[in-house]
């Protein structure tokens, strides 16, 4: 891009750059238009003059002018925002008193002192309020000075250059008006840019808040909500300890053999439908799903502090309606597989793992003895240990006891669970 293409696209966008705020965007746009509207100002006036019949002095508006075309192209060359702002209160400040000694007073300059007063407003819209109250002050000492120095001119009875009485009604007209409608257009223009920004804001923090929204959810995908919760709030390891947690081991039967021949695809598919009819299953028994492992899956009730359901009877009904699903839902199992289950109740120690990629997990010889009651168990079995049984007998039917031998608890009385008593059966189909 050449130079000349360089500065015409800085002043299509008034110098505004990428890293600027939003106040310092607007604020580089409301000078660029208030210099445009004064710059063309002069232009006009000429030609207001010319059409009367008047000459107008013309050195001090070109002057004008071209200083403040000029710090216009300092600005786009070097960037510096600060000095060009500097430098255009400073014109609107001077030039009109300027302007008013070279025409005689106040009489004859029909006013025009009025445009000094852009440069207090522009201050306050390009800088703030409180910064804007030198320029107020140094625009009230102008304009006494200026009445000052007519009231002396004529006291010694100077008399003011003939100007026809009807120009200066015109002109002190056209300097009411300009002056009133450029701050206006100012003012409009500083408060639609600035709805604009916040209309922006609004949408910004709309999809800032869709996107944490979104956040939260994958965040509760993952964790339990009050883990979630302290994840956000607190830094260190998160672990507790829960006396009374009921477990529950879900394995595919044959897995390995029922996926050989499959593409990675179909196997995924094949355990996205199982699991995720698992996963309605936990959230309308309220229930926590803990984690897959390959074919297996964990859930686990208990785990709220102020828990006041019969968790233990909920993981049951989960087990039975997920045995019967799979027996009858073909849509969800197309394949025909087959579950093996293992519950077991007692104490656990709960928390989050590792600082990337955590999960939440359950430690303790509860789920241990979970999943090994799991493993001892026959395609459509659903094995409970005798805490569990003790806890459930009185809702459902058992076989008698009986025992196994298991790594690292050696020989442990465990029960097969057939399903609710005949009494429970009505509300066991209603809750499934």
């Amino acid at each position: 891009m050449s130079y000349a293409s360089t500065l015409l696209d800085r002043l299509r966008t008034a110098g505004v750059e990428p890293s600027d705020s939003e106040d310092l965007k607007l604020k580089k746009q409301l000078l660029m238009f208030a210099m445009g509207l004064t710059v063309a100002a002069p232009v006009l006036w000429f030609a207001i003059y010319g059409f009367m019949g008047q000459s107008l002095p013309a050195s001090v508006p070109f002057g004008y002018q071209l200083v403040s075309l000029g710090t216009l192209l300092y600005y786009l060359h070097s960037r510096n925002f600060e000095l060009f702002r500097i430098l255009q209160l400073a014109l609107y400040l001077f030039f009109p008193f300027v302007l008013q000694w070279q025409l005689g007073d106040f009489i004859t300059a029909s006013g025009f002192v009025l445009w000094g007063l852009l440069a207090p407003v522009v201050a306050v819209l390009v800088y703030s309020p409180r910064d804007s109250i030198p320029w107020f002050a140094a625009y009230v000492v102008l304009v006494a000075a200026a009445a000052g120095a007519d009231y002396y001119q004529f006291a010694d009875g100077v008399k003011p250059a003939p100007v026809p009485p009807k120009t200066i009604v015109v002109f002190f007209a056209l300097n009411f008006i300009a002056i009133s409608s450029i701050v206006y257009f100012l003012l409009r223009f500083a408060a639609i840019e600035r709805d604009r920004s916040q209309a922006n804001l609004v949408d910004a923090h709309r999809a800032l808040q869709a996107e944490q929204d979104r956040s939260e959810r994958l965040l509760l995908n993952i964790l339990p909500g009050p883990v979630a919760e302290r994840l956000k709030q607190e830094e260190g390891t998160i672990a507790d300890g829960f006396a009374d947690v009921t477990v529950m081991f879900a394995d595919i039967v044959n897995f390995t053999n029922i996926a050989e021949g499959m593409s990675p695809n179909q196997i995924f598919a094949m355990l996205n439908k199982v699991f995720s009819s698992f996963d309605a299953l936990a959230e309308k028994h309220g229930l926590e799903k803990i984690k897959t492992i390959g074919d297996a899956y964990m859930v686990a009730g208990g785990l709220e502090k102020d828990d006041t359901t019969n968790y233990s009877e909920q993981i049951a009904l989960m087990a039975l309606a997920m045995r019967d699903m799979l027996a009858s839902d073909l849509a969800i199992n197309e394949h025909r597989l087959q579950i093996r289950m293992g519950i077991g109740t007692g104490p656990v120690v709960a928390g989050v793992v590792g600082k990337k990629k955590f999960i939440y997990d359950l430690w303790g010889d509860t789920v241990n003895l979970a999943s090994r009651i799991t493993s001892e168990a026959v395609p459509g079995m659903i094995q409970v240990d005798a805490t569990t049984y003790r806890r459930l007998r009185s809702r459902f039917d058992f076989d008698p006891p009986h025992t196994v031998y298991l790594k690292g608890k050696g020989d442990t009385v465990i029960y097969r669970m057939r399903g609710p008593k005949s009494a429970e059966a009505p509300r066991a189909a209603v809750s499934n």
